[in-house]
């Protein structure tokens, strides 16, 4: 564990009193870390946190030792918790659609947080791209599909076609374009798009793109 040395050392070269502390509340500190952050790593190094910064604090305005430890170890693990939620954000909220074009040659889907990570790079597709640049865009760059088949599937020239992924792009990448209108059913898209990668039911995924821009079209 990182710096258990150091903290080892700590608790042998303090006043017995206090080693017979950390060895008292341990158990009852790892628990409470480790039922509120769920992982056996950091529940240890917020146990070792919170004795450490005790070691260094005033004992005489610690009326009851057990109630600060448990408050600091409860605030530590909050406070951990906090800290992994807004790194989560930034990473979805700089999650790049274009990578969808790997995730999309991936055969098993167990090894990647697939609700997470793909619903969030989808999300942004549906916020940025109308229906058609969205179909075009994916079909073309995560399943690799040439312009002569968008072309038949879409009704649309090849030369239109390149327009319409290489205006996809460019709104991707920039962070003030937006669809002004809404995507419903999101979440069959999402399954859609699976099951299309995990099982090749890539006609169903087509089909489902055809129901989008038909909404589109009627609104």
């Amino acid at each position: 564990m990182p710096g258990g040395s150091y903290y080892a050392k700590k608790v042998y070269l303090c006043p017995i009193d206090q080693a017979q502390t950390i060895a008292l509340y341990q158990p009852t500190l790892q628990a409470i870390a480790m039922k509120m952050v769920g992982s056996l790593q950091d529940a240890e190094d917020i146990v070792q946190e919170t004795f450490l910064k005790w070691l260094t604090a005033e004992k005489e305005k610690i009326k009851n030792t057990k109630a600060y430890l448990i408050k600091a170890v409860t605030n530590n693990c909050l406070n951990h918790l906090e800290s992994l939620k807004r790194k989560k954000q930034q990473y979805l909220d700089n999650l790049n659609p274009s990578e969808l074009i790997d995730w999309g040659k991936v055969s098993d889907f167990a090894k990647i947080d697939f609700e997470q990570e793909v619903s969030a790079a989808l999300n942004v597709l549906h916020k940025k791209l109308e229906p058609l640049e969205k179909g075009v865009f994916v079909l073309r760059e995560v399943f690799n599909f040439d312009y002569e088949e968008l072309q038949q599937i879409f009704d649309k020239k090849k030369e239109n076609c390149r327009q319409l992924v290489s205006r996809a792009k460019a709104k991707l990448f920039d962070q003030t374009s937006k669809a002004k209108t809404p995507v419903t059913s999101k979440k069959q898209f999402l399954t859609s798009f699976q099951n299309a990668c995990d099982l090749g039911q890539i006609s169903d995924f087509i089909q489902e793109l055809g129901q989008d821009l038909s909404a589109k079209i009627k609104k």
